[in-house]
């Protein structure tokens, strides 16, 4: 599927290739996983999330839907030319992009991650496993059929939610997530246990977490030409 149905020229939603056979990030994808959680479970997307998520890594200033208590330290965003954009506020929670989070609570969801926190250790290896190749040249546009072997180079792969690969260290996994104005990003290294998170109210931080990630993690392989394309955020 497309990232957002928008972006089909009859804005209907279609398969573009049998379904496990080839990686392509989709929002929309989300959406459905959302779909059968409160439509098909009949649960509350946002309860879940508390009681399962927030609550025992006490996260206590993240939702998928605004509080008033968050604008004592929202930020508002900056795009790629600086131009101002100010923080929207989500009165519904939408799976593929409504957080509002700090990035305390983001250090310990990922460490809690690194740890297992609340998962058993059949699904802990699960999600870092490599379920499926990519091939493709970049992360967006999602649908193009480019291929770059850099990628097969590092074992570049989807898992569950997060994509993985095979740095120096050993295997590793990455999540990048950003619109016009925010850009956010995790890389770990699974043998070492190690994280950086990086949070951002302008896009324009992405073009320095190449660096960051380096002087923190040491030299990496993290494949920032893949998330973010062929431009200056993509040296590593």
């Amino acid at each position: 599927m497309a990232n957002f149905r928008q972006l089909e020229d009859d804005g209907r939603l279609r398969f573009h290739f049998d379904p496990g056979t080839r990686y392509a990030y989709s929002g929309e994808g989300f959406y459905i996983l959302q779909l059968a959680i409160e439509e098909g479970l009949g649960l509350d997307l946002e309860a879940e999330a508390s009681a399962r998520i927030y609550a025992p890594f006490g996260m206590t200033r993240t939702s998928l839907r605004w509080r008033a208590d968050f604008a004592e330290n929202l930020a508002d965003g900056y795009a790629a030319d600086g131009s101002f954009e100010p923080h929207d506020e989500r009165s519904r929670p939408s799976a593929a992009g409504s957080m509002d989070t700090t990035i305390e609570d983001q250090a310990r969801l990922w460490a809690a991650i690194v740890r297992g926190d609340g998962l058993s250790k059949a699904s802990r290896r699960e999600l870092v496993r490599p379920q499926r190749p990519i091939q493709s040249a970049r992360q967006f546009p999602t649908l193009w059929d480019w291929t770059d072997p850099r990628g097969p180079a590092i074992a570049l792969s989807a898992g569950l939610g997060v994509v993985t690969y095979l740095d120096d260290n050993g295997p590793s996994w990455f999540k990048g997530g950003h619109n016009d104005w925010t850009g956010n990003m995790v890389v770990c290294q699974e043998a070492r246990r190690r994280c950086v998170v990086f949070l951002s109210n302008s896009v324009r931080a992405e073009r320095i977490y190449p660096a960051l990630a380096r002087f923190i993690l040491g030299a990496t392989k993290t494949p920032w030409w893949w998330e973010y394309g062929d431009d200056d955020r993509a040296e590593s």
